[in-house]
């Protein structure tokens, strides 16, 4: 189920993000970015509509997901 980035509290949200960018320790390239760059990245992400905010009932969790790949495991 996907979580619409506009209910939630700008400091959950950040929260949220920084989780992410801990748990995945993204691939930004040859160019090292900061925590704090990482965490702009994947909140922009968000904010653009690139990726969404995903509650799992299964797992009882939150996790940030591609749309592209929310929407074709939903078909």
């Amino acid at each position: 189920m996907i979580i619409p980035i506009e209910e939630l509290d700008k400091e959950t949200l950040t929260n949220i993000a920084e989780s992410f960018v801990l748990r995945e320790g993204t691939d930004y390239g040859e160019i090292e970015a900061s925590f704090e760059d990482k965490v702009n990245q994947v909140l922009r992400s968000l904010q653009k509509g690139d990726t969404v905010l995903v509650y799992s009932e299964l797992h009882e969790s939150v996790n940030i997901q591609d749309k592209r790949e929310y929407d074709a495991s939903e078909q």
